[in-house]
């Protein structure tokens, strides 16, 4: 907030669409890389606890950044990245119209 120095990118928008997949795809699954020590594992998880344990890591990373911001650190807009999230949840809702009819599954 105190901070003069203007932040570009597409993180933001980024989020938004992770938000829209979360959304539109509810059981999709996603290959994630899941560090054990120093032993690497893939693991298959649900791509919307994925995106919400991201979102929450925004969410904590942002609060904690608001000291940060003060002391003229920083670098990262934790709150782009929730306000995209946000505002991409708010657009798929309100301009995605579930088809009439069978529904017929496109992945699996």
């Amino acid at each position: 907030p105190s901070s003069m120095v203007p932040m570009i990118g597409a993180s933001g928008a980024i989020s938004g669409v992770l938000a829209g997949y979360m959304t539109l795809f509810p059981h999709a699954r996603v290959v994630t890389l899941v560090p054990i020590f120093i032993f690497i594992h893939f693991m298959e998880v649900p791509a919307w606890i994925f995106i919400v344990l991201w979102f929450a890591l925004q969410l904590v990373q942002g609060y904690l950044s608001l000291g940060v911001i003060a002391d003229g650190g920083g670098g990262v807009a934790f709150f782009a990245h929730i306000g995209g999230f946000l505002a991409g949840l708010v657009c798929v809702r309100g301009l995605y119209r579930k088809p009439k009819g069978r529904r017929q599954r496109l992945f699996r």
